[in-house]
């Protein structure tokens, strides 16, 4: 392979200038990448009007950002946004390439690796360096999740993955930190616009993401049935918390799909996890098991979320739910009075 290609490059995603949390979290693991690789982490955000964004890059840990300014990329695109970082890898020629497992990463990335001629692995939930050759050795589930499979890239570059939101952890901010800051620019002319938008209407979501929670109370099949959900719910409302489930309460149909923790659902990591009736099998530890603080209630004494709880309750969450509750705004109290 060309030693021509160097460096570890994130694709920032924005969205109405804003700079999505999965693009820091990229950007936390790239470094780490490149520090083994003794290279350099560069950021790639197209757009419009971004600038107020770009330094904020930096001091989340990336050495460098290369920017496109187009007020045709000032909503995504499919194919403008390919052309103009494809433009981006040719000219950089990056070792490593990552994006965001989003709708908007998941679009774009098989796009370019395509026009690179290179591969991609997709919905990677681990990244490291295989420290005999230097590849990029990319994680992600396989067989319905009942495996992970680790996949190398050897013969093409750059090498690509998308990776999973709440997998990986940012970088400490700091203020202090410089980079370099380059801008680009890729001509975007009318027959790139493939599409007209007319109007991007945004849904309305009553309440906040698993993924931003601080405190998750979570239900398995042990909850028994959706009726008992809202002693977890007691649980989580006393502590500021959500509620959130493992697949099989949502393949039984008693919670929506965005409430799933696991690697076909979503990746978590909050400050406290309380898991309740829930074994603990690989695919929902692979969705938890960086949370902060897990603790696990479970009348099976041998169940595997056991293994990475710090504490463990052996009971009945039935009778352990209830004063759980009542011992925490027995405490809330004692606090403020």
């Amino acid at each position: 392979m060309s030693k021509d290609y160097k460096g570890v490059f994130v694709y920032v995603e924005q969205r109405d200038r804003k700079v999505q949390n999965v693009s820091l979290e990229l950007i936390g693991k790239a470094k780490e990448l490149a520090e083994t690789l003794k290279e350099e982490v560069t950021a790639v955000v197209l757009g419009y009007k971004i600038q107020e964004q770009l330094n904020k890059l930096l001091q989340y840990g990336a050495d460098n950002v290369i920017y496109v300014e187009n007020e045709k990329l000032d909503i995504y695109m499919t194919e403008p946004y390919t052309k103009a970082l494809v433009k981006v890898i040719k000219t950089k020629k990056p070792e490593m390439m990552l994006y965001g497992a989003t709708a908007i990463g998941r679009d774009l990335a098989p796009r370019i690796a395509c026009r690179m001629k290179t591969g991609l692995t997709a919905d990677c939930t681990g990244l490291d360096i295989n420290e005999e050759n230097n590849n990029l050795m990319m994680t992600r589930p396989a067989f319905g999740g009942n495996i992970m499979a680790t996949i190398e890239c050897p013969d093409h570059r750059p090498q690509m993955a998308t990776v999973r939101p709440g997998v990986m952890k940012k970088a400490e901010f700091d203020e202090n930190r410089t980079g370099n800051i380059e801008k680009m620019d890729v001509e975007i002319t009318k027959e790139d616009m493939t599409y007209e938008i007319i109007e991007v209407v945004k849904e309305k979501k009553e309440k906040m993401d698993i993924q931003e929670a601080v405190v998750l109370v979570s239900g398995g099949r042990g909850v028994g049935k959706p009726e008992k959900f809202e002693l977890l719910k007691n649980v989580a409302d006393e502590l500021g918390g959500m509620v959130s489930a493992s697949r099989a309460v949502i393949d039984s149909g008693w919670k929506a799909k965005d409430y799933q923790v696991g690697q076909t659902g979503k990746t978590v990591r909050p400050d406290l996890y309380v898991a309740c009736g829930i074994s603990g099998a690989i695919q929902h530890l692979a969705g938890m098991e960086e949370s902060e603080f897990i603790v696990a209630i479970n009348k099976d004494e041998t169940a595997p979320i056991f293994e990475v709880a710090d504490v463990g309750v052996v009971g009945d969450l039935n009778k352990v739910l209830p004063l759980l509750a009542e011992e925490i705004k027995k405490a809330k109290l004692e606090k403020y009075n």
